[in-house]
Formats: C-alpha cells, sequence, structure tokens
C-alpha cells in the first residue's frame, strides 16, 4: 500500500441541525497513538453540547491539526490517520512549523497525497448519513440518520476545493502588491483598502469589536487570523497606527480595564432561544406559596424505606411527580402553539433546566409520565449527572415540552422564568425554608417554599394557569391525600 492511500484525514463532521463549525475542546489522543475504529478521539463543543467524535478507521495518528481551544469550521481537515502503520515507516513529508510550534503545516505535496474521504462506506458530500459496512447507517452516537443536504456558510471569496488542492501554474504578475511586514514576516498585502480574513475570522471581529483595519495579519500572505484578533480584543496586537493617550487622562476606563467573553457554544444557542422566546410568546408568570412540610416527612419516609437507601430522593422528585399529576388533569398546558393550530401532546418530555460551566442546558426525561417514582428519581438522578459532566448529547436536549427550573439549589425563593421555545409552561421551583407560617390556627415554623409558573398566554388562560398551579401546590402540600384523590 501506497503512502497516498495509507494516510486518510478526517474532516470535522455536520454534528446535526446544519452547525457550520464546533470548538476542540480536548484531544482524546496524541501523535504515535494506535487508536481502533469508533474509538473517541476527540471532544468537540457545538451550539447545542459537547460531543466525543469517534474514529472512522483504525490505525496510528500521524498528525492533529488542529490545537485544542480552536474553533474549527465542518468540513475541516482535524487529524491523518495511517491505516497500516505495520506496513513501515512512511516518506517524511516536508512540513512548516508554526509560529507557535506546537504543530507542523503539511507541505502541498504532501496534502495532495493525502486521500480524504475512504471508498467504501463513503457518504456523498453534503450528506448526513450514509451507508457504512454491513448495512447500517454511519452516525455519530446521540444523532439519528439524516439523508438531506448540509447546509454550509457560504465562504465570500472562496476558492473551489478542486481548485485548492491541485495547484495551478502562476502566470507572473506585472508588479507584485506593496506588502507591509507582519509578525511572520509576510505581512498584509496591501489590496485596495480589502482585508485577507476567513469569514469567521471576520465574525469573531464584529463580535469582539476589533477593526481589522488596524491590524497587522500573522497568516500566510498577510492574512489576519482568530489569534490577531483576539490579541487586540485584549490590547495585545500590533496595529498599525499605534493611539497615544492624551496628557489630560486622569484615569483609565478603556479595554486594558475590560473583558471581552466570546459568545459562542451553549450561551450562544440559548441567548438565541431566549431572545426569541421572550418576544414572540406572551409570557404570564404567577406565583404561590406553599407549606411543603408534609412533603419534606414524605420524603424523609420515603428515603428509609429499604428498597429506596440506594436511590437520591429530593424535593425536585416530588415536584416533578406533582407536574406530571397535573398534566393529566389539565392537558393543555403540555401543548405547543404551531400558528393556525395547538398540538396538544399526549407524551411529556420533562425538561430540567440544568446550569453547567458551558451555560444553561435544559435536558429532558422522555415520556416521563409512563415512569414510575423509582424510574423517574433514577432518570432525574442520570440526566443531572450526565449535565454536570458536559455529557449531555443534543438528543438530549431536543423534544422538551414543559420544563422545571429548580432555582432554589442557589437559595433563591423563585423567578419569572423564561418558556423554552416550543413549550407553552415552565416551572420555578424555589428554595425551602422555615418560616412562621398558620398552622391549624396556631402560628409554627414550617417548611415553605414559592412556585414561579411562566405560561404562553396564546395557549393557557388565566384560569388555567391559575389551576394547574393549585394542583401542583395541592399535591407538595399533602402528597398522600392528592395521590389518594387524583389516582
Amino acid at each position: 500500500m501506497s503512502d497516498m492511500s495509507r494516510i486518510k484525514t478526517f474532516n470535522l463532521p455536520d454534528l446535526g441541525e446544519g452547525l457550520t463549525e464546533g470548538e476542540i475542546l480536548t484531544w482524546l489522543v496524541k501523535v504515535g497513538d494506535i487508536i481502533e475504529l469508533n474509538q473517541p478521539i476527540v471532544e468537540v463543543e457545538t451550539a447545542k453540547a459537547a460531543v466525543e467524535i469517534p474514529a472512522k478507521w483504525a490505525g496510528q495518528v500521524q498528525a492533529i491539526h488542529h490545537p485544542e481551544g480552536t474553533t474549527v469550521e465542518v468540513g475541516a481537515p482535524i487529524i491523518a490517520i495511517d491505516t497500516d502503520p505495520g506496513a513501515g515507516p512512511l516518506d517524511a513529508p516536508s512540513t512548516t512549523a508554526t509560529p507557535s510550534g506546537d504543530l507542523p503545516i503539511p507541505s502541498a505535496a504532501s496534502l495532495a497525497a493525502v486521500e480524504v474521504a475512504p471508498a467504501e462506506g463513503m457518504v456523498e458530500p453534503g450528506l448526513i448519513g450514509g451507508a457504512a459496512p454491513g448495512g447500517r447507517t454511519a452516525v455519530l452516537v446521540g444523532y439519528g440518520p439524516r439523508t438531506t443536504s448540509a447546509k454550509r456558510r457560504p465562504r465570500k471569496g472562496g476558492v473551489p476545493a478542486q481548485a485548492a488542492a491541485t495547484p495551478a501554474p502562476v502566470a507572473p504578475a506585472p508588479a507584485p502588491a506593496p506588502v507591509a511586514p507582519g509578525h511572520n514576516g509576510q505581512g498584509v498585502a496591501a489590496t485596495g483598502g480589502l482585508v485577507l480574513a476567513k469569514p469567521p475570522v471576520r465574525k469573531l471581529a464584529k463580535d469582539l469589536g476589533v477593526d481589522l483595519t488596524a491590524l497587522t495579519g500573522s497568516g500566510p500572505l498577510g492574512s489576519i487570523t482568530r489569534e490577531d484578533v483576539q490579541q487586540a480584543a485584549n490590547g495585545a496586537a500590533v496595529v498599525a497606527e499605534p493611539i497615544t493617550a492624551t496628557a489630560t487622562s486622569a484615569a483609565s476606563f478603556g479595554a486594558d480595564r475590560e473583558q471581552r467573553i466570546p459568545v459562542k457554544g451553549v450561551r450562544k444557542l440559548t441567548a438565541e432561544n431566549m431572545s426569541r422566546s421572550a418576544f414572540t410568546a406572551p409570557h404570564v408568570t404567577e406565583f404561590l406559596t406553599v407549606d411543603v412540610t408534609r412533603a419534606m416527612k414524605a420524603l424523609e419516609r420515603l428515603r428509609s424505606r429499604r428498597e429506596w437507601r440506594d436511590v437520591r430522593v429530593s424535593p425536585l422528585l416530588l415536584v416533578a411527580k406533582a407536574v406530571l399529576l397535573a398534566v393529566k388533569r389539565h392537558p393543555m398546558v403540555n401543548s405547543t402553539w404551531a400558528g393556525d393550530e395547538i398540538v396538544v401532546k399526549e407524551y411529556v418530555n420533562l425538561g430540567i433546566a440544568a446550569a453547567t460551566e458551558r451555560g444553561l442546558i435544559v435536558p429532558n426525561v422522555k415520556d416521563a409520565g409512563r415512569l414510575s417514582l423509582r424510574e423517574l428519581a433514577d432518570s432525574l438522578t442520570d440526566l443531572v449527572q450526565t449535565a454536570k459532566s458536559g455529557r449531555t448529547s443534543p438528543a438530549d436536549m431536543s423534544g422538551g415540552t414543559l420544563t422545571i427550573t429548580n432555582v432554589g439549589v442557589f437559595g433563591v425563593d423563585t423567578g419569572t422564568p423564561i418558556l423554552p421555545p416550543g413549550e407553552s409552561a415552565i416551572l420555578a421551583f424555589g428554595a425551602v425554608r422555615e418560616m412562621p407560617w398558620v398552622h391549624k390556627g396556631k402560628v409554627k415554623v414550617r417548611q415553605v417554599t414559592t412556585l414561579g409558573l411562566s405560561f404562553d398566554h396564546r395557549i393557557i388562560d388565566g384560569e388555567l394557569g391559575s389551576k394547574f398551579l393549585r394542583d401542583i401546590g395541592d399535591f407538595l402540600a399533602d402528597p398522600e391525600a392528592a395521590l389518594l384523590a387524583w389516582t
């Protein structure tokens, strides 16, 4: 087998729903490692979740094209694999070190010799999901097969892949354009005021408020890179015309005392969803304060039972059960506004809002209404632990019908939650506190919480929303009596 057919390059796949880029969080392999088919090789964060991507081939890792922390466009090469390492050493390709000295840049000849995709089980360009060996459909873990064309962000002034892969003879130019010296000695070409920068770099500069025309590029042919933009945002870039501070400025209120955090990944998606929901669905929020002393005592009795000793039992479990029972009594709450019609769903995919290091996510328990209390407890525990570890798959965050946000874990009494897109109700569960409460005609110290229910007023009117919230409160005030009365 020749070197040309041995080396295969794995491109970043479309991880679902038309995503155009992903950030490399962690490489799970290094150059020289022997890997197996479908072995996880890299963890990538998209706008929805962190996903481990498996290897398409077995073999030996020959090159890693992007370091951790790099945002890579879908379709860009991320790793090269020698599929027949036992055939002997490869011819050493000529490489050029990057400015950081971390990763080699393959030469044009070596890139031309790399086979990008296998002949067998190959997925057609732009098509998600294709036939794999054995007749199954090749998809990533956590995604269903797709056979629709993937949406790609158009490249401005881009060069066709075929033209880029096959160097064409270059005619001598009449006169070279003047070049300003850059970090790498190549500089920025004077292109009539145009700036050499890829679309993702231009978008990053726009988000961070950086003027590209004031930068000196450190990339090939003087192009501006993401690093140049980020350095400029931090006040460390070399600019064309340095700005001198005036002598009259007493205190600095500039970029040197500001922190700019790029909005990307989960946080960016959450911001888009919340903005769309807040200005699309007319929100109404109602509040109810409930004496949950009996519910807390019921939890203690449940924990003491032998079959429940290894189960995580929390107040959230009873709140979830209360919501599920209340939905059965008021099905319209579990619905979606679809323009000309309202879609009432006979299943409840119960979302639980979870705060993670990467931002707010809302995974959901599928068909939670069919689960027993023990099954619901196990599902909630798995859902929360998976979310905290950053392993929630996009499939677990899609299809939610109704959500609970447990703000009480932060010591907050309640809030006015914003509806997740496509849902008609969300419940905020506040902290359980010991408070003075009138009980049986006397003021006593009782355990009390406050519930906040936001709902879509196009679907749920005040009467329905109030009855739904009241039923949840009645269950938490006396779980045993509610179960006997409703089931």
